[in-house]
C-alpha cells in the first residue's frame, strides 16, 4: 500500500518538473542574459553617480551576472530588480511590454521619515475659508486670515500647464506683503516648470553650470533668467521637508540664492539625477527582450556646486516636525514661516 501511494506522488513530480519546463519561454529564457549584459553596460557608460555612491560596478556585475544565467523565464524580473536597487536611485525603474513602472528603491530614508510628518488636512486648519485649486489641482492656494500673506502647496511640477496655472497664483498674490511656498510632499516635475517658476522670482540671471554628463563634461544648460508680467519680490519663505523630491529639490536650491527668499523645514529626499526624453541623453532604453529601464544621464548641481544626490539640499532655518506633531493638528513648519513674514 506504500509503494502504490507513492506512485502518483512521484508521477506528480515528474509533470510538476515538465510543466514548468513548458511553462518557461526558451526565447525569453535565452535573451536573459543578453538583457543583463545591456542593462550592466549602459549604466557603466551612462549613469553619473556611480563614483559619487562608492559603487562597485565591477563587483556587482561579478554577484549579479550568474544569477542573470540561472534565472529562468521571469524569475530575472528579480534579478533586473535587485541589480538597479544597487544604484539607490529613485528616478530608476524598469518596466515590461505594457505594464507598469516599478522603482526597486524607493523611497529615500529622509523620505520615509517625513512622509506622515505633513498633512494637507492639518494645513487646512489654518484658513478660515476653503482653499482654491488650480485647475487639474496642481495648486492649492489662498491668503492667511488677519494677514496679507500668501500661502500656496504646489502639487507636481509636471502638470501640462504648469505655467498657466503659476501665472495665475502669482497674479492673485500679486499685492500681499509675502509669500509661503509649501514645496512638501508632492511629485517631482520637468526642468521647464522649474526654469519658469525660478524666473518669476529672479530680477537678474542666474550664472553656473548645473548640469554634467556621465564623463564630468559640462553641459550646454537652459539659464535661469526672469520671466512673466512681473517679477516677486516681496518676502518668500518656502517650507521643504524629506518628501521635497527631484525637481521640488531643484526649485527650493535655486531659490535660496535670492535675497528676499528663506527656506525652512528639513533636508529634502536627494534625488539629482536627470535625463532626456530623446537624443543622446535619454533615459529610457529597451532591453532585448523587450523590457525597458530607465537610467538617469544627468548630474544635476546645486548652486555650491554638489550633486544633491543623496545628500539633498538643507534649509536655511532647520524646524524639524514629526508624525506626532501632525496627530495632534499641529504644523510647526508652517506655523514658524507665518511668524517669519509677520
Amino acid at each position: 500500500m506504500t509503494a502504490i501511494r507513492c506512485i502518483p506522488v512521484i508521477m506528480g513530480a515528474v509533470l510538476l518538473c515538465s510543466c514548468n519546463k513548458l511553462l518557461v519561454d526558451e526565447a525569453a529564457s535565452d535573451q536573459n542574459l543578453a538583457d543583463f549584459d545591456m542593462a550592466w553596460n549602459i549604466i557603466n557608460t551612462r549613469y553619473v553617480y556611480l563614483d559619487w555612491k562608492g559603487i562597485d560596478w565591477d563587483s556587482v556585475r561579478t554577484v549579479y551576472r550568474p544569477r542573470a544565467e540561472q534565472a529562468q523565464g521571469d524569475e530575472f524580473y528579480t534579478v533586473l530588480h535587485d541589480l538597479l536597487r544597487e544604484l539607490k536611485d529613485g528616478h530608476v525603474y524598469y518596466q515590461t511590454e505594457g505594464g507598469g513602472q516599478v522603482l526597486p528603491y524607493y523611497p529615500t530614508p529622509r523620505m520615509l521619515r517625513d512622509r506622515n510628518a505633513y498633512s494637507p488636512y492639518v494645513v487646512r486648519k489654518y484658513f478660515d475659508r476653503e482653499l482654491r485649486i488650480t485647475e487639474g489641482g496642481g495648486f492649492e492656494y489662498e491668503l492667511l486670515p488677519e494677514v496679507n500673506i500668501g500661502y500656496v502647496w504646489i502639487s507636481s511640477f509636471d502638470s501640462e500647464d504648469f505655467n498657466i496655472h503659476f501665472a495665475e497664483v502669482l497674479e492673485y498674490f500679486r499685492d500681499t506683503d509675502g509669500l509661503i511656498i509649501d514645496d512638501r510632499n508632492g511629485s517631482g516635475g520637468s526642468l521647464q516648470s522649474t526654469l519658469y517658476s525660478v524666473g518669476r522670482f529672479l530680477t537678474a540671471p542666474i550664472d553656473a553650470v548645473l548640469a554634467y554628463d556621465a564623463t564630468n563634461q559640462a553641459l550646454d544648460w537652459p539659464q535661469y533668467v526672469p520671466v512673466g508680467p512681473f517679477q516677486y519680490t516681496k518676502p518668500v519663505v518656502i517650507i521643504i521637508n524629506g518628501g521635497s523630491y527631484s525637481a521640488r529639490e531643484n526649485f527650493a536650491d535655486k531659490m535660496k540664492s535670492l535675497p528676499n527668499v528663506t527656506v525652512i523645514g528639513d533636508t529634502t529626499g536627494g534625488g539629482s539625477a536627470g535625463q532626456n526624453s530623446t537624443g543622446p541623453y535619454a533615459g529610457k532604453h529597451v532591453l532585448p527582450s523587450g523590457k525597458m529601464i530607465n537610467i538617469p544621464t544627468f548630474d544635476l548641481r546645486r548652486l555650491d556646486g554638489l550633486p544633491w544626490e543623496t545628500i539633498g539640499v538643507p534649509p536655511d532655518i532647520r524646524v524639524p516636525q514629526t508624525e506626532a506633531n501632525i496627530r495632534a493638528g499641529t504644523d510647526k513648519q508652517l506655523e514658524y514661516a507665518i511668524e517669519l513674514l509677520q
